[in-house]
């Protein structure tokens, strides 16, 4: 019994997970050697109505709100963590564009979005700062009908894969900080963009790398929010995308303590099964508490975004404990199996996959800082 899930959700997880199971998982190890997104899953997901479901119809989702984008991307993310990057860029991204795009710009890629046939990417960390606004480098210049960008943005996710990107830039002086910062969407295949992939331990599938814009030319039209407040109302979304990652990392800790629970039941040593011996099963009954709280506490925190509630800090420590959390789970999972865990593997990948959310997307250290904002006040934690 789950207090935020009605049976219309739960079955709508199921037949996530049906298709996941199916057709996911079998390629999980393949597409970390190769490195390739599979664009042919990108495409039946967007067929089956998988990609942003909580966009409007007009806008080509289906209006279900974000308790149901968590839902499928729990299930995605079980099945392959790079994958479910296909969903949790597509709701970021998505509720970008529809908040603060022009409807006859941003509408054909919202529609293709959630058909499955366009990739965009989140563009704010540069080599000088990610988190921090006042940091940023990356100029945007006006000129005429169009804006010039120069500089360049690393760590992006699927920077080499990309379709367009939603680009944050300096118009104001580097004084002005957050106020000075304007986001952009930006096509990939236009004139002065380049691009090249990391080497990462995790996630290579969708991959990571840097994007280069030399004098690139945008048109005005396809500013995201107000000239100079980019920053401050464009990141009011990432919220959501905190607790669909914290549900993305515990759904890879879930089906490893599931494995794992199974192996220890199954395993004998000394004439008992592993999970006779409370050495082995009490650190997995002590994660797998904090793993089903944890999992609570991020539909929580997308249940209070679909009643229109405040949820900024509820989001933040979505995003510093899960990651975390998931990670540890998976290392005692790993342990837990012993020799065969330490083979490469399942439990190998799902390590080097969780990995990387303790890093990008917000560190735990801003996460905590916007609790303590949230609950003493900002002037009581000043920048």
């Amino acid at each position: 019994m789950n207090p935020y899930l009605d049976e219309d959700l739960i079955s709508l997880g199921d037949h996530a997970r049906r298709y996941a199971t199916e057709r996911i998982a079998p390629g999980f190890l393949e597409r970390d050697q190769t490195r390739v997104l599979d664009r042919t899953l990108m495409r039946e997901m967007g067929e089956m109505g998988f990609i942003a479901p909580e966009l409007p119809e007009s806008f080509g989702g289906q209006g279900l709100g974000c308790l149901a984008a968590g839902v499928i991307h729990e299930e995605i993310a079980r099945a392959d963590l790079s994958i479910s990057y296909i969903n949790l860029l597509a709701s970021l991204n998505g509720q970008i564009l529809a908040h603060h795009g022009q409807p006859e710009v941003v509408r054909p890629w919202l529609t293709r979005l959630t058909q499955g046939d366009a990739l965009l990417a989140i563009a704010l960390t540069e080599p000088r700062g990610g988190s921090d606004a006042g940091n940023l480098r990356l100029r945007i210049e006006r000129d005429g009908d169009h804006y010039v960008l120069n500089g360049e943005k690393t760590s992006i996710s699927a920077a080499d894969q990309a379709d367009a990107a939603v680009v944050f830039g300096r118009t104001g002086s580097v004084e002005s900080a957050a106020h000075g910062v304007t986001a952009l969407l930006v096509p990939m295949d236009l004139p002065g963009v380049t691009r090249n992939r990391f080497d990462c331990h995790g996630q290579r599938a969708i991959g990571r790398g840097s994007l280069f814009f030399e004098n690139v030319r945008v048109p005005v039209d396809h500013r995201l929010g107000a000239e100079n407040k980019g920053f401050v109302q464009v990141m009011q979304g990432f919220d959501f995308s905190r607790a669909l990652i914290g549900l993305q990392v515990l759904a890879v800790a879930r089906i490893s303590l599931e494995e794992t629970w199974a192996y220890v039941a199954e395993r004998q040593a000394f004439g008992k099964p592993l999970s006779a011996f409370q050495g082995v099963s009490h650190p997995l009954a002590d994660f797998d508490t904090q793993v089903e709280a944890a999992r609570l506490l991020c539909l929580q925190a997308l249940w209070l975004k679909d009643q229109g509630a405040p949820h900024s800090a509820e989001a933040a420590m979505c995003k510093w404990w899960a990651p975390k959390l998931a990670y540890d789970v998976v290392h005692q999972c790993l342990l837990s199996f012993g020799h065969g865990g330490y083979d490469r593997g399942l439990l190998e990948q799902r390590l080097r996959d969780v990995l990387g959310f303790q890093i990008g997307d917000g560190t735990a250290q801003i996460m905590k800082t916007i609790i303590a904002r949230t609950r003493a006040g900002r002037s009581a934690v000043p920048a």
